[in-house]
């Protein structure tokens, strides 16, 4: 037996109002998963601490579901937009962030110093745990 195909309109709406931050703390691998575990009702509109509480409302708006109280917190900290900054005199150019960044936000070859691209940065701190030196610390995002 196979499974139903996913209404792709749906996933596609899902996946655009997610904050595309890639993180991972709702449980799944990146936004589009999260997008289309909802579409299959296997996922509810409250994972993501990304999007916080205004995520989880318009994610429950367009599921057509009532709306949660509140994003499930237990999952992490909404906070505002942030970006991953190399400290420049510590980074030993192990390449660990790169392979963590989810985006590929981050440049630098092995033994040389690595940097973060911002624009491409959705701050989603996968970098910061892989770091074995403690060089990358997160900064506000720049405006725009």
């Amino acid at each position: 037996m196979t499974a139903a195909p996913l209404p792709i309109d749906l996933v596609e709406r899902l996946d655009r109002l997610l904050p595309q931050t890639q993180c991972g703390q709702c449980g799944y691998p990146g936004c589009r998963p999260y997008a289309e575990a909802m579409a299959r009702g296997e996922a509810g509109p409250d994972h993501c601490p990304p999007g916080g509480d205004a995520g989880a409302r318009a994610l429950a708006l367009l599921l057509g579901v009532a709306p949660p109280p509140s994003y499930d917190r237990s999952r992490g900290e909404h906070k505002p937009p942030q970006v991953a900054v190399v400290v420049e005199a510590d980074c030993i150019g192990c390449t660990k962030c790169i392979q963590a960044c989810p985006v590929d936000a981050i440049v630098g070859a092995s033994k040389l110093m690595h940097v973060v691209i911002d624009p491409l940065c959705t701050g989603c701190e996968l970098c910061v745990p892989a770091c074995p030196v403690d060089c990358i610390v997160m900064e506000p995002a720049p405006s725009l």
